[in-house]
């Protein structure tokens, strides 16, 4: 439990969640920045597919956290169709910071303020190991498609 108290807050309520949600992975912090998934790949050495990026859209006036492979891009308006959305765009940073209590960046798929829809890319699935933000831009922990399902209560769908 010492690790956690040497993690900023965000990232202490990040861990807590995972625990309280039975999460495998713990979060960590990283001494480079992990705020882009090409960051979080070379920091973690692995590909960037296997980065799970936590990405705020705002869906018909309300947040939709989209989890998808750090090597995919979101087709808005196919999502909006999928899932049956007027409108999708994504969040300015301070409706980020409002829905999730993260700033962009770090944003974890969990310990958000309130429940988030959330979206979960299948592309995630081609990975053994993902890796996700822990709640701020140099923190991450390790977690697979099927928790990562679990632990969000995501809708899995393809975002490209």
């Amino acid at each position: 439990m010492d690790e956690v108290q040497d993690l900023p807050e965000r990232s202490r309520e990040v861990a807590r969640a995972l625990e309280a949600l039975g999460a495998r992975g713990r979060v960590r912090a990283l001494p480079a920045s992990t705020r882009t998934a090409a960051e979080a790949a070379r920091a973690l050495g692995c590909e960037v597919g296997a980065i799970a990026n936590s990405l705020v859209f705002v869906a018909d006036d309300k947040p939709l956290l989209v989890m998808t492979s750090g090597r995919h891009k979101v087709d808005v308006t196919l999502l909006a169709e999928r899932l049956g959305k007027t409108c999708i765009r994504r969040a300015a940073p301070e409706e980020v910071r409002a829905s999730t209590g993260q700033a962009i960046g770090g944003v974890a798929p969990v310990g958000h303020p309130v429940p988030v829809e959330t979206v979960v890319d299948p592309a995630l699935a081609d990975y053994p190991t993902l890796w996700a933000a822990g709640g701020t831009p140099n923190t991450v922990f390790p977690t697979g498609h099927a928790e990562l399902l679990r632990i969000t209560g995501g809708t899995e769908i393809a975002v490209n």
